[in-house]
């Protein structure tokens, strides 16, 4: 694997594999004397498990690191424990006996070494915990059965940023429906994850179930989310198409149902991410009336799509992510229905 993936990114012309490590122990003296730009670090390793390693290199030496990780439901789980203690991103091993999609795993591979390269380092090196379920302040909106919807997309780096918003939302928030860029190995676990310690309940959509507030729906990493108007009511719609942006879920198909359905009731939200999905979506709810919002680059992992919603004219608010989820339902809470 570690030979696969070696070949793999020296074949890339801006790209450069200085070292290759066997175990934690090996790869911790090569940081020290090669000091890369970027570590792609599995989770299976002899001496020391790719996570303790994670956590004590992010103590004593925060580096942006990538994980290689199993796209198995324990491999999930661990992934998102990694992009808490501060991974940048991730992304599954390649099949060796899968030639004919090598070279699209070469591209995402590239793109995301790439990105981890620029990308800030936010998470604190001591925080290693994951909290407990802690209550929104009482901010927000007690009349909201007005159809108001809250919308939101993101990417590398979202995992951490969607759980730092949805810390911030009460019980009785509006219906939220959440894009994030993820495999479909990999969104159950996210939502069952921030089910556990936010006060709204999360799922992963289904398809088909009512929007009623207080749940956040996550997209399945296999199918696009939409919203469908039915009567008086939405309800959540996945779809199956083809890819948009070379995405699904895509930020931009759920923000254009947004857009054609909701009209000002509609709360968009572009969060840190690699790539402009979602931009032109944010950009046509802008049009179609509804308040949006963009997370400032000071707090993105990675300012791609956010700045390209910005340079749209996507955004009518930029807000940093401690200040994101106050922001927004002080929006709600203001706006007439």
């Amino acid at each position: 694997m570690r030979r696969l993936l070696t070949d793999l990114i020296n074949a890339a012309p801006d790209l450069e594999v200085v070292g290759s490590a066997p175990d934690a122990l090996v790869a911790r003296e090569m940081i020290k004397s090669l000091n890369p730009d970027v570590v792609t670090l599995d989770v299976q390793m002899p001496r020391m498990d790719g996570l303790e390693f994670l956590d004590r290199l992010m103590r004593l030496r925060p580096t942006r690191v990538v994980m290689v990780s199993a796209f198995t439901a324990a491999g999930s789980e661990t992934t998102l424990r990694a992009l808490e203690l501060g991974a940048i991103d991730f992304i599954g091993k390649p099949r060796a006996d899968s030639a004919a999609s090598m070279g699209d795993y070469a591209e995402e591979l590239t793109e995301k070494l790439r990105a981890a390269a620029v990308a800030r380092l936010h998470r604190s090196p001591v925080a290693s915990q994951v909290p407990a379920r802690i209550p929104a302040p009482p901010l927000a909106i007690r009349s909201n059965g007005d159809g108001k919807i809250i919308l939101i997309g993101a990417s590398t780096g979202g995992t951490e940023a969607i759980k730092d918003v949805l810390l911030g939302f009460p019980a009785d928030c509006p219906p939220t429906l959440i894009v994030q860029h993820m495999p479909e190995s990999f969104t159950a676990s996210f939502a069952k994850r921030l089910d556990a310690l936010c006060a709204p309940r999360v799922i992963e959509a289904q398809g088909g179930e009512p929007l009623e507030r207080g749940v956040v729906y996550i997209a399945p990493g296999h199918s696009h989310l939409q919203i469908r108007r039915q009567g008086v009511g939405y309800f959540t719609e996945l779809l199956s198409t083809a890819p948009v942006n070379r995405h699904r879920p895509s930020v931009d198909v759920l923000f254009d149902s947004a857009a054609q359905l909701l009209g000002h009731k509609a709360f968009g939200v572009i969060l840190t991410g690699m790539g402009k999905d979602g931009a032109h979506g944010l950009l046509r709810m802008r049009q179609a009336g509804a308040h949006t919002f963009g997370q400032d680059e000071a707090s993105c992992v990675v300012y791609g799509m956010p700045r390209e919603a910005a340079l749209v004219g996507a955004v009518e608010e930029v807000v940093s992510l401690e200040n994101m989820s106050g922001r927004v339902l002080a929006c709600v809470a203001r706006s007439v229905a």
